[in-house]
């Protein structure tokens, strides 16, 4: 048991009181003043000074002993992981320079994996780095324009047709790698290159334009 328990327990019985009136009077549950008796439970300054209100006279030296047991508590000190404080410090620096872009799907929802480009500007190979993104080629029908399966294509985000540019589309609920030719009117030229050169003419806005290819990396 502490000072300030031992206190509160003497002082309580000279005012004549069972731990249940005093926990009634305070209001707060017996079993509380039995915990706080007993030096299982540490009170705050506020209940303290409302004990020494609820038990009168004699009481007074129970928040000297208060304060004299929590300044010779020792102080813990809290350790900082320097390490970690490095680290972020470094990852920050980095960031700023190096971007972590990440090798997509046809779908746009799955991670394959991640390559590091140079930040220069804000900018990843003159394009915002916030659009930037790697696809991996999942069919041979853009072969004839060395853009085989398996590859990586560099690109960025985009949506607006640019006339003989090879994009990531989607048409009739599918995507695709194409290269697109503008014609007459609304209407644009779908054109991929597997075993033969095969085209077909559609309405620009029955197509989606997702992303815009600029460069491949190739598997060898």
């Amino acid at each position: 048991m502490s000072r300030v328990s031992d206190k509160i327990k003497e002082a309580r019985l000279k005012k004549g009181l069972t731990q249940k009136q005093l926990a009634k009077k305070l209001g707060v549950a017996e079993s509380f003043i039995n915990e706080v008796e007993s030096g299982r439970k540490i009170i705050n300054e506020s209940l303290m000074n409302r004990i020494s209100k609820v038990l009168g006279k004699g009481i007074n030296d129970i928040g000297i002993s208060f304060e004299e047991e929590v300044s010779s508590e020792p102080k813990r000190e809290i350790p900082i992981n320097k390490d970690n404080k490095i680290k972020d410090v470094w990852d920050n620096a980095f960031s700023s320079i190096i971007k972590d872009v990440p090798v997509y799907n046809y779908n746009l929802d799955r991670v394959i994996d991640k390559k590091q480009l140079p930040v220069i500007g804000n900018k990843v190979e003159g394009i915002h780095q916030d659009k930037v993104l790697f696809l991996k080629i999942e069919e041979e029908d853009m072969s004839g324009f060395r853009v085989n399966k398996g590859d990586i294509a560099f690109g960025y985000i985009h949506y607006e047709m640019e006339n003989n540019c090879i994009f990531l589309i989607e048409h009739n609920n599918k995507r695709s790698v194409r290269q697109l030719k503008r014609l007459d009117g609304d209407k644009i030229l779908l054109i991929n290159n597997g075993i033969s050169l095969r085209t077909e003419a559609v309405r620009l806005k029955d197509i989606k334009i997702i992303a815009k290819l600029l460069k491949v990396e190739v598997t060898l």
